[in-house]
């Protein structure tokens, strides 16, 4: 008998004498590479980890100094920039880590890591196979973070979209094969049963028509083996961590109905069922490979932004005072560079335009297929394709800041989180197991006792039909549809809960600028306030005020961006939330924000009710500002909408009231609060009555605070940095209509999933009854439990129609 490899399963070499001790028992080793990564694994204490492992580890290769030395050139910091997101307090990089093969990998690289100094979290996500590491630069390189990986048989990469596709692809690829292998050879094994069932055989001699099931028994072998081998290794892993999973009674039914139908074939005594075991594994394995392409598609989103990324751009530089153009990647662009974008090109980094005006196509970051008209002194967005127009781009930000690689942040952070739908229904499929077991022993012995000769079949029925598999999917494959679907419509959920909670809103509130309004404000009107001792003309006091907002992101900062001067210096400038803005512009001091922060008396507080913003020096008034923006095309409709479904409706602005009361005029909320600071917002939301379910729209400047009092927060995603906003959904489209659409996904998803409960355990319960009776054949038990299965995918898959 041939010796495995307890690390990798491979065949241990004849007189190969190594072997370590693992869990008070030596266990053999097919190599040094297997040996060096086995003595790791228990040298660090995670010996545990062959114990709730699924699947094989990798064939352990030991890093030679080479391999040492380029996983050393990643420390590199012109080639980390690549792929690495770096702040003041740590860097960050998503990995992709071959050889991830079950939940215990994912925990055994998560346990061996994680003991590191200077490692600040690392999360890795076995469907995916990627891990997000955050590291403190000073402390730990990340090489060796990768060595670490290694010394436990996996090999780390920085994530690329054409690495994780290969990956896939490779899955993929293992399932086509057994589904190949199974279905051929299914189909000859039902050739020779429907032969047998319709007397097509009739009047041959007894002998071939052993010979024949002789050839059905060596049909169905290496579908029982190879094909169904994923199911075996399932049920025995989690029997090994004393767990029930839906693999236990599938792989107890498969091996028993083959060995029963081996042994009647061997005795030529009794029937046989390999047309069965043969149709009943295909079909599982269809089931596998559809829940398998459900559930990469949350690993395929980030993937394919990823692949928007430019690679090169078209850098703009003074060569003895004319313009030269130069190719470089995209990557190494800073801020500040001016980037030449052709007709047709992609848009390199996040940036402004400073000269030019063209169509831009933002479909892939918002999902708006109709492009947008962009000129001088507008946003453009990394990934966005340029239409038929010049521009000349002024960069923003690096690319590991762009707007583009917060979102394939996001969206692979957003994958670790389970919802409690989720959990819910693998405790529910666990214990259905247990049931399904206990009553197909019980079947077992009643039938043993009174009808002998079929209590083997009946009891096969019941393990068969009622197998728990279309449980198991029906909420993760509707919660993948569902994602995918808002992705499309440029809607990103951030939070596992959102599904969840969506359906029980009761109340919406809205922040007023930036978010009901369109947040693009116009100065209308200017006051000036001189006197002996202040003399500003206008064009001071909006340089001025320019000066002081250039440190702003809110949109009431906006419009004085037109009037920055660089000759006005800024220092110990003070962002107060809800606030307004202070500091010193060439050495005086001024303040500048909403009348009630800057005025105490009643009277002038009066005259000013109206006025947008104050700009104040020692406290003498210096001008106020009047602006106005239009209302949103789509907030009249979004309103109408909401009243129909009977939600209550908020405004929480920090306006003035003549401001509210003009956009309160035209929308009708049921409710208006005007001078509101963020402390007052929070307080309002909190105090809702107990049973309320409130979602807080807002522009993501300044409601961080605001959004954690909510039950959802939702941000419009304008362009700002959606890494640091505390919103659990992300509006990329920058529509309010959006929250329609969200909501409308959010409810018919909840009506999926318990549809799929539903019919799940209306099957069971109809069914398991007729198997117990023995009124179900072990064939049909098999078409019904994959047409269970095949029926709560499909129902899902409606989640991706619009």
């Amino acid at each position: 008998m041939k010796t495995l490899c307890y690390h990798c399963s491979e065949i241990v070499p004849n007189g190969l004498d190594l072997s370590i001790k693992i869990e008070k028992t030596m266990q053999p080793m097919c190599c040094i590479g297997c040996q060096s990564v086995a003595q790791a694994i228990i040298d660090n204490g995670l010996g545990e980890y062959y114990r709730f492992r699924t699947a094989p580890a990798q064939k352990g290769e030991p890093l030679v100094p080479e391999q040492l030395q380029r996983n050393k050139l990643l420390d590199d910091d012109s080639l980390q920039s690549e792929f690495t997101y770096k702040s003041d307090e740590y860097n960050e990089a998503i990995l992709t880590v071959d050889g991830i093969s079950c939940a215990a990998c994912a925990w055994l690289i998560e346990m061996q890591l994680i003991k590191i100094n200077g490692l600040i979290k690392i999360n890795v996500n076995a469907t995916t196979q990627r891990a997000t590491v955050r590291w403190n630069n000073s402390e730990v390189q990340l090489s060796e973070l990768i060595n670490h990986i290694s010394n436990i048989g996996y090999q780390a990469l920085p994530f690329k979209a054409s690495t994780a596709e290969q990956l896939n692809k490779t899955q993929s690829n293992n399932y086509i094969k057994r589904l190949g292998i199974s279905g051929i050879l299914m189909m000859q094994v039902m050739m020779i049963a429907f032969g047998l069932y319709f007397g097509a055989f009739s009047g041959m001699d007894e002998y071939n028509l052993i010979y024949l099931r002789y050839a059905s028994l060596c049909l169905t072998l290496p579908i029982v083996t190879y094909g169904a081998f994923p199911f075996y290794k399932g049920a025995i892993n989690a029997l090994r961590v004393k767990r029930l999973s839906m693999d236990v009674p599938v792989a107890i039914a498969i091996s028993l109905a083959f060995s029963a139908s081996a042994w009647a074939t061997i005795t030529q005594q009794g029937e046989v069922y390999f047309e069965s075991v043969s149709m009943f594994t295909f079909l599982l394995l269809i089931g596998k490979f559809l829940e398998f392409r459900a559930r990469s598609r949350a690993a395929e989103v980030s993937a394919n932004l990823l692949k928007l990324m430019p690679m090169i751009a078209t850098k703009l530089i003074d060569d003895k005072g004319a313009e030269k153009e130069v190719i470089l990647p995209a990557k190494k662009l800073c801020p500040l560079d001016i980037v030449l974008i052709k007709p047709g090109e992609v848009v390199p980094a996040d940036g402004t335009i400073i000269s030019g005006s063209s169509q831009l196509n933002e479909a892939m970051l918002s999902g708006e297929q109709l492009p947008l008209n962009k000129s001088i002194g507008d946003t453009v967005f990394a990934g966005t394709i340029n239409g038929d127009g010049n521009i000349n781009v002024e960069v923003k930000q690096a690319s590991e800041h762009s707007f583009l690689s917060q979102l394939i942040r996001l969206s692979e952070s957003s994958q670790a989180h389970k919802p409690k739908l989720a959990k819910l229904s693998d405790k529910i499929a666990q214990y259905f197991v247990a049931v399904i077991l206990l009553t197909a022993v019980g079947t077992a012995f009643y039938w043993q006792q009174h009808l002998p000769e079929e209590a083997f079949w009946i009891t096969l029925s019941v393990l068969v039909a009622t197998c728990p598999c279309a449980l198991s999917l029906a909420t993760p494959t509707a919660l993948t549809c569902a994602t995918t679907r808002l992705n499309r419509e440029g809607i990103m959920i951030k939070s596992a809960h959102v599904m969840e909670t969506l359906p029980k809103l009761t109340t919406i509130a809205f922040d007023k600028t930036g978010t009901l309004t369109s947040g693009d404000f116009s100065i209308n009107e200017i006051k000036r306030f001189n006197n002996e001792k202040l003399n500003y003309s206008e064009q001071q006091v909006l340089a001025i005020a320019a000066a002081l907002e250039s440190y702003s992101e809110h949109p009431l900062a906006k419009p004085f961006k037109a009037f920055r001067d660089y000759s006005y210096h800024t220092e110990a400038v003070e962002i107060k939330s809800g606030a307004g803005i202070q500091g010193k512009v060439n050495g005086q001091y001024f303040q500048m924000g909403k009348p009630n922060w800057l005025l105490s008396e009643t009277k002038m507080l009066a005259e000013f009710a109206t006025a947008s913003c104050l700009l104040i020096t020692d406290n003498q008034l210096v001008a106020a500002f009047y602006l106005s923006d239009e209302i949103r095309n789509d907030a009249q409709t979004l309103l109408d909408d909401l009243k129909k479904s009977n939600l209550y409706t908020i405004m929480l602005s920090g306006d003035n009231p003549a401001g509210c009361e003009k956009v309160q005029a035209l929308l009708h909320l049921d409710e208006l609060h005007s001078t509101l600071t963020a402390a007052n917002k929070m307080e309002i939301i909190k105090n809702q009555p107990k049973n309320s379910t409130v979602a807080m729209v807002g522009d993501g400047v300044n409601d961080t605070p605001v959004f954690g009092a909510a039950h959802v927060s939702i941000a419009m995603g304008s362009g700002t940095d959606i890494a640091k906003s505390g919103a659990d959904v992300i509006l990329l489209n920058n529509r309010l209509k959006s929250i329609t659409t969200l909501r409308q996904v959010a409810n018919k998803t909840r009506r999926i999933i318990w549809q799929n409960y539903f019919w799940a355990f209306g099957y069971n319960a109809i069914v398991l009854p007729l198997a117990v009776s023995g009124y179900i054949t072990p064939y049909i038990a098999v078409i019904g439990m994959s047409a269970s299965s095949i029926l709560v995918i499909t129902n899902s898959l409606r989640l991706l129609k619009k």
